[in-house]
């Protein structure tokens, strides 16, 4: 073989010949429960939505740790993976947070100003993210925005506790409260890498989807 000779190009692989990919799938099924939350904040079953919004944190986070785990995944897969992630983020902590405050505040226009703070922290954040990465490998600047989901899963908690009108209120200020904090400069670790913080996760998630469960058929 001379040196002129032209290098075999790589195949192109399809599109969905990354879904057999298990990170990918799992993220895809944290999409699906992202999904689910979405439809139940529109037709008003908030703790169903609370239920989906946990399980897509789950997801994500496992979707992470198997990747680490397996061996032999191509470059593109990698890639592939990370692009995936971030559009799916976009809809689970900022599209999704979004509908249920304004899906709880009945669709009132005031309530548009906060889901557009939101989203428009969350977009800006995983934008930040994507250039920057990691500080120090380590940690994160700005709050990161799966904490979005977290909180107002556990705000809902007290829901029922209190009367709509309160809430609408605790809620939308909460949200803005959770997008200043997503754009900030604060430093805070990264959770979702270790696998003991992913094991606390599965708990919490496993005792919300009880507690939420039983709010909804007990």
């Amino acid at each position: 073989m001379t040196s002129n000779e032209p290098a075999l190009e790589e195949v192109q692989p399809s599109i969905l010949s990354f879904v057999k990919d298990l990170p990918n799938l799992c993220s895809l099924a944290g999409l699906a429960c992202t999904l689910s939350a979405i439809y139940f904040s529109i037709t008003g079953v908030f703790y169903a939505a609370m239920i989906g919004m946990v399980w897509a944190v789950a997801f994500d986070w496992a979707d992470g740790l198997i990747a680490r785990k397996m061996k032999g995944r191509t470059g593109n897969d990698m890639r592939f993976g990370g692009q995936l992630d971030v559009l799916i983020d976009i809809v689970s902590y900022g599209v999704t947070p979004a509908i249920v405050l304004i899906s709880y505040g009945q669709f009132e226009p005031i309530y548009l100003i906060g889901a557009f703070i939101m989203l428009s922290a969350g977009v800006l954040r995983l934008s930040y993210f994507s250039i920057f990465g990691l500080a120090n490998g380590s940690r994160y600047t700005g709050l990161a925005i799966d904490n979005n989901s977290l909180a107002i899963v556990f705000l809902f908690l007290f829901e029922s506790l209190i009367g709509h009108s309160a809430f609408s209120a605790i809620l939308y200020l909460g949200c803005v409260g959770l997008a200043v904090l997503n754009v900030s400069n604060i430093s805070t670790p990264k959770l979702s890498g270790n696998p003991v913080n992913v094991v606390l996760l599965a708990l919490y998630t496993l005792t919300i989807s009880g507690i939420y469960s039983w709010k909804l058929y007990g």
